[in-house]
């Protein structure tokens, strides 16, 4: 247990572990202090048994809070560590701290570059004070598409304008005016055009076509990602193949999007069920899991009561959310429910979730 907070075994650093390992340490009723002691380690490894200690911290556990109050007194990384605590612990838990952050931060070769806590401190900063611009917000979605469409407007409103737009219905306005949404060296997409796109789903499908055929790489990937997030009734025999090679060749990055692909056709994808369960146990990517549920629901939500089951114990909030929604009404899934519910190291949102399935009838909820 020890050693699995002490090295990273992460697929890659997207995956979500603090939270799992801080529930293994306290179900197992193990004691905290080798993981205060690997405070001492590197950087990295004293970051990995912060964010595990500051959860141990908020179920109760004195041990976790002191041991990391009396690292930022002395430890080598204080600065990582206290910016953490003071994101994810009431006030009243560090803001005494503010003599020692005074006093240690003189013999640091440069000043932090996040505000808080250090202006709270009284602490200069490197970081200027964020001017905020403007929002667009209360702009009328054809005033939106008036700014993007001008060829004066500088990127950055563009980018503020896409935002604005990603916030309401999908704009049927703006499929005309995607190649003209590239950045000025021609090289990618503005940022939050892809989420844009996306979210016209099959209205963009016609014009992509088109995009798929275009000189510039960025805009050429994108239209073909359209299209083939699309696929006509031809093209499922072809992703089932692709899948069963995928899973062939043990390969981990890329059937997430397969799978979300074959989620399109419903019950007309059986054949790739097998091919999807076997991704969801097997992944190296957590944070995959819930793209093969999702793909098994819409395709055959038979038989995944256990699935979803499990899925209250996943390491990621997505799967959390979807078993706290989905999971049936049982002693042991309700009782796992409540537990997140009632659990102060967990996110707000599967909080909420659990509150929210707690007092809903009883019975899977199948939305």
């Amino acid at each position: 247990m020890y050693d699995g907070i002490r090295h990273d075994w992460r697929w890659d650093g997207t995956d979500d572990r603090s939270l799992y390992l801080a529930r293994l340490v306290q179900d197992l009723k193990l004691s905290p202090m080798p993981v205060v002691d690997q405070l001492a380690g590197d950087e990295e490894a004293c970051l990995r048994a912060c964010e595990v200690l500051e959860l141990l911290a908020l179920a109760g556990s004195d041990a976790a809070r002191e041991g990391l109050r009396a690292y930022i007194r002395e430890g080598e990384h204080w600065i990582g560590v206290l910016e953490s605590v003071s994101d994810s612990w009431p006030p009243d838990w560090w803001e005494d701290l503010g003599d020692v952050a005074r006093a240690r931060i003189s013999a640091e070769a440069e000043l932090p570059w996040l505000r808080e806590p250090w202006t709270r401190f009284g602490i200069e900063v490197q970081s200027r004070p964020l001017v905020p611009r403007p929002s667009l917000a209360r702009l009328s979605t054809a005033a939106l598409l008036a700014l993007l469409a001008d060829d004066r407007t500088e990127d950055h409103t563009r980018f503020d304008a896409l935002r604005a737009l990603n916030g309401r219905e999908p704009a049927e306005g703006l499929i005309p005016l995607v190649p003209s949404l590239g950045t000025r060296d021609g090289r990618r997409p503005l940022p939050l055009l892809r989420r844009a796109v996306e979210r016209l789903g099959e209205l963009a499908v016609p014009a992509a076509h088109g995009w798929a055929q275009d000189d510039r790489p960025w805009l050429a990937e994108l239209g073909t990602d359209v299209v083939a997030d699309h696929p006509g009734p031809e093209a499922l025999p072809g992703l089932v193949e692709e899948l069963v090679e995928q899973w062939a060749a043990r390969i981990w990055c890329g059937p997430d999007r397969t799978a979300r692909r074959l989620a399109r056709f419903g019950p007309g994808a059986v054949d790739a069920v097998p091919y999807l369960r076997c991704f969801w146990l097997s992944t190296p990517h957590s944070y995959e899991r819930a793209k093969y549920l999702e793909a098994l629901a819409a395709i055959d939500r038979g038989c995944l009561d256990h699935v979803y089951a499990e899925s209250l114990w996943d390491c990621e909030e997505t799967a959390r959310l979807i078993g706290i929604d989905s999971a049936p009404a049982c002693p042991e899934t309700l009782a796992r429910i409540t537990v997140l519910r009632d659990d102060p190291m967990e996110t707000s949102e599967v909080r909420a979730a659990a509150r929210a399935r707690l007092a809903a009838p009883a019975g899977p909820r199948l939305s």
